[in-house]
């Protein structure tokens, strides 16, 4: 899950990493007074904290002054202040100001998107994570005098909190900052005050953070009764401008520019935004021409792809835009375009449609396998800065061509089945590995080649009865958006320091990840997006002004240059619109992760409707499964509405139930823990997304996600359902239960977490067992592109004979076991897994591994080779290469060690279990011990066989001693078995 240097938060029972605040700062007329209130001087801070929003039963302030110690978590208990808020003063002794976070007392924080409040002295406000200076409970406006009631509009200024600093006439000024105001509607904020006697005032606004507007030098002059602020312009006697506005009858304007391009019998059509006195919410593209007749069809965003059409006919678009009160703008001028032949392409897939535990699986990042066709790599913006360029070696390398030539390695280790890294087009500046993903519906041409589609990939492997299962994300797209559904538009100042990053603007560019901008000549990211001028219809706050920050080349930054969830550049409807604070709270499935990551509103009817029609695309050409990645972060409700019955429903429309039932989803649930629950939250554990609902919660999505988090928060881990299907019945095979099983299967993250050890991971594998639906199917494996066990940074590095003790219990245990590319030969281990551009490729753990392959090889079956020649054939030649042939060959001759059931009863022995599957003709009874010797007793009477070494048991009395194998070695003696199965090696002997 987390490849993308991503970072995870700690829980808040410790004290979080200070950060340090620098604001641009102004000063009042001359009339008011400096900032004293906030001055280091102070030997108190008193805090007021906003609680609306967050409606705990009580609030605590855990602090530390500066240099001090912390309070013992969760601090000290706040009182009430006034409506919505509570406070706490803080004694700094000799400090200037205290770090912060706040909880509920009960183990739930506000910890600031990972990082302590940092709060200076004097009076200080928190509201919904901004900081500012005022005392939100001084003058409430309840007076018998004259009163004034001042509105305030931060339109313009984007201010997240204001403050009126104020002086009736003849009276004296408000400490500075002055009073807090209240927002009231979107834009204004508002203020009651007490005159007197007076009948009028001096003010000034502020953001209580030494930003000032002070009227360019002037107070502004207020009289008593309702007077508004905007824009510097006063209106007295004004009326209330959050009051319920007159119905809106405005039509947008018309939408302008309307261009369409087409490809073969594919057609893109694109406009420029419309604007509207409110805002446009969606435009109504029509189209005309071929035989299909008028088709309208609802956009959201300024681009559409339209595809299957007619060859060598001529279709003609026209937009209209809509508002929120469905107002809509005229058409606009049409847009004509002739298609041209259909494009030839492969002809689609059909998946194998087996049982997917007969198939272990091999893992590779595609563009980091094989390189079978140089002229598709490229090193993006970061291939100087990474160190990639220095060793040769872009980041995209490897491709589809160079997996089909090298399907064969993969079958000669034994492997049946391939799980590949992402396949849609990605766009970042360092997106190689797929989880950037832009457009949904295009492949990356990165890692294609002629003759080598991604339909090419499916169907050689197929050809080889080989599977292909296709890693897919739901949960986010690239931080540049996701093409036909919304892209945003970044500022990206082309002075001296920019320039290198931002391509100047091409109208006429499409990014496609391959080619290069042509104005610029250099760049393959920003030519399409990048704006200097704010654009129309703009959204995000202060466009193109300095943030008063600098980037780590110490370059000034500014407003709107990077996306990110709180500017405002991501509509609502489609993206969440805030940053995580709890990995293990509500706010994990509807906040970004990390700036790359632009979080789905999945909740939404047209995001589905977008995931939903890109994923159809990829099952029907034919690939075999999915894995999804960041499942965790969608509610399982919405799986269980939505996605999953949709990826059922399109499985079996195109190929039938049977294919339907195999189709294999597995889903990665980042619960990096060594408990049966993560942290007690049975939302965010691997196990609970194996199930249906329990029970109906509201039609709108948004609104059952929460309900059902709810719910099965307060259920809590001892009602949760349990499950017999992994489990023999004695010695007997049952019939599982697969009724509540929900569409995914998992990756066994418990045993990945505790594969430091075989033993110990083995242990735990079986603790979480009856909680998940059929654990035969969860998805094993060591480590990964983004951990090691134990949630290390690093690629396994536990030795050789660790390795094959870990596989020996992989290949027999139940579930499907998985390997890392390269873990074959031990590679790259110890290293680094991922650190971006920071350093090389070729010194971490997703380093280029096609030297290792190259040569020729043809395997004539299942971990067989027929031939091999050059350095792939010294890799083949590795020990733990030999080991894992013959436990893939074991494992394929076994029905029992494939989709068993198991059972530990009556058997002594540390790694020692049996396993039975019975279905028709078919009933394979397996004795398993790895590493260690073992006794079972109560087993049927017969003759067994070690598959390792041939031996021969007969039993009468219902019991079969096993002396120790030896770490790394097994035995699995088979009733009525095939015998010995291969020839002994370094470690199965």
């Amino acid at each position: 899950m987390r490849r993308r240097h991503r970072h995870r938060l700690l829980r808040p029972l410790v004290a979080f990493a200070a950060v340090t605040g620098i604001f641009a700062t102004a000063t009042p007329d001359a009339d008011s007074t400096p900032l004293e209130g906030t001055s280091a001087a102070s030997a108190t801070t008193t805090v007021f904290y906003y609680t609306k929003t967050k409606n705990w039963p009580a609030t605590y302030l855990h602090y530390a002054p500066d240099g001090g110690s912390w309070t013992t978590a969760p601090g000290v208990r706040m009182e009430t202040a006034c409506t919505d808020w509570v406070k706490e003063t803080v004694d700094l002794g000799s400090a200037a100001g205290l770090q912060a976070t706040f909880n509920n007392g009960s183990g739930t924080w506000d910890n600031n998107g990972g990082t302590n409040y940092a709060l200076g002295a004097g009076t200080v406000t928190v509201k919904d994570g901004v900081v500012a200076h005022s005392d939100p409970c001084a003058d409430t406006g309840t007076g018998t005098g004259n009163q004034a009631t001042v509105y305030y509009s931060t339109a313009t200024s984007g201010w997240s909190t204001a403050n009126l600093h104020y002086a009736p006439t003849g009276g004296s000024w408000t400490t500075v900052p002055g009073v807090g105001m209240e927002s009231v509607c979107t834009g204004w904020w508002k203020r009651t005050v007490d005159l007197g006697t007076a009948t009028t005032l001096k003010a000034a606004f502020n953001n209580g953070n030494g930003v000032w507007d002070n009227n360019n030098g002037g107070d502004y002059a207020l009289g008593s009764g309702t007077t508004t602020v905007k824009g510097r312009t006063v209106t007295a006697g004004a009326a209330d401008p959050c009051a319920a506005q007159a119905p809106d009858t405005q039509a947008p304007t018309t939408p302008t520019g309307v261009t369409a391009s087409a490809t073969g019998t594919s057609v893109v059509v694109s406009w420029k935004p419309a604007t509207d006195d409110t805002a446009v919410t969606k435009y109504q593209l029509t189209r005309t021409g071929g035989t299909e007749g008028t088709v309208v069809t609802d956009v959201g965003s300024t681009v559409w792809s339209d595809t299957g059409l007619a060859e060598k006919t001529t279709y003609t678009y026209t937009v209209k835009a809509v508002d929120a009160a469905g107002n809509t703008s005229p058409a606009s001028s049409a847009a004509p375009v002739t298609t041209g032949e259909k494009a030839p392409a492969p002809a689609a897939g059909t998946p194998l449609g087996t049982d997917p535990r007969k198939d272990p699986i091999y893992f590779v990042l595609t563009a980091r396998f094989y390189d079978g066709d140089t002229s598709n790599d490229r090193g993006g913006s970061q291939d100087v800065t990474s160190g990639n360029a220095a060793n040769n070696d872009p980041m995209f390398r490897g491709d589809f061509k160079g997996l089909v030539d090298k399907l064969d390695y993969i079958k000669a280790l034994g492997f049946s089945a391939v799980w590949i890294t992402p396949v849609v087009l990605n766009r970042s500046d360092y997106d190689y590995h797929g989880y950037h993903g832009y457009d949904f519906y295009k492949v990356d041409p990165r890692l294609e080649s002629a003759g080598a589609s991604y339909q090419d990939l499916i169907n050689a492997a197929h050809a080889k009865g080989m599977k292909i299962y296709q890693d897919v994300v739901y949960n986010h797209s690239s931080r540049w958006g996701a093409k036909g559904l919304f892209t945003p538009t970044v500022y990206g100042v082309r002075d001296t320091q920019w320039s290198w990053y931002y391509d100047e603007k091409n109208a006429g560019f499409d990014y496609d990840g391959l080619t290069v901008e042509p104005k610029s000549g250099k760049s393959y990211y920003n030519g399409d997006l990048w704006s200097t001028a704010e654009p129309s219809g703009n959204t995000c706050l202060n466009w193109g002004k300095p943030t008063g920050g600098k980037s780590p080349e110490g370059y000034t930054l500014y407003n709107c240059q990077w996306p990110s969830p709180t500017s405002g550049m991501f509509p609502k409807a489609y993206y969440h619109q805030c940053w995580i604070g709890n990995w293990e709270g509500e706010d994990s499935r509807s906040c970004w992760l990390h700036e790359d990551l632009a979080d789905f509103n999945t909740e939404n009817a047209t995001v589905q409707n977008y995931l939903i029609g890109a994923h159809d695309k990829y099952i029907d050409m034919g690939v075999d499964g999915f894995r999804v990645d960041t499942a965790v972060h969608i509610p399982r409700v919405t799986w269980n509405r939505r996605f999953l019955p949709a990826i059922h429903d399109r499985v079996t429309q195109r190929f039938g139930a049977d294919a339907a039932k195999n189709f294999f989803v597995f889903g990665e649930v980042g619960a990096f823990v060594n408990d049966k629950w993560n942290r007690g939250s049975v939302n965010h554990s691997a196990q609970f997304f194996t199930w249906k609902e329990r029970k109906e919660y509201s039609a709108d999505d948004e609104k059952a996600a929460i309900e059902q988090y709810d719910y099965e928060e307060q259920l809590g881990t001892g009602s949760q359902p349990t499950s017999a299907n992994a489990f023999l019945n004695g010695n007997s095979y049952h019939t599982p239960d697969r009724s509540q099983f929900s569409g995914m299967n998992i990756i066994d993250m418990r045993m990945h977490m505790n594969f430091g050890d075989a033993q110990n991971a083995y242990n735990n594998g079986k603790d979480s067992d009856d909680s998940v639906n059929d654990a035969t199917y969860n998805v094993v494996y060591v480590d990964s592109h983004d951990y090691g066990p134990n949630k290390s940074s690093t690629r396994y590095s536990g030795g050789t004979d660790a390795w094959a003790e870990n596989m020996a219990l992989m290949w027999t245990f139940r579930g499907i076991p998985t390997l890392y590319y390269g873990s074959e030969i031990e590679f790259q281990k110890g290293k680094q897994i991922d650190c971006g551009p920071t350093c090389p490729l070729a010194g971490t753990g997703r380093a280029y591994y096609g030297d290792h392959l190259a040569g020729g090889v043809t395997a004539s079956d299942f971990g067989t080779v027929a031939s091999a020649s050059g350095e792939v054939a010294t890799t083949l030649a590795q020990p733990l290469v030999k080991h894992l042939q013959r436990l893939n060959r074991i494992r394929r001759a076994i029905p029992a060690l494939q989709s068993g059931q198991y059972s530990t009863d009556g058997i002594t022995g540390s790694m020692a279990f049996k396993r039975r599957y019975t279905s028709g003709s078919t009933d394979s009874f397996a004795l398993v011990t790895v590493t260690g010797g073992a006794t079972y007793t109560g087993i049927p009477n017969g003759t067994y066989t070690d598959a390792v070494t041939g031996d021969v048991k007969t039993v009468s009395g219902g019991t079969l001693s096993v002396a120790a194998p030896g770490k790394g070695n097994l035995r699995v003696y088979v009733l009525n078995g095939p015998g010995k199965i291969g020839a002994d090696g370094p470690y199965l002997k």
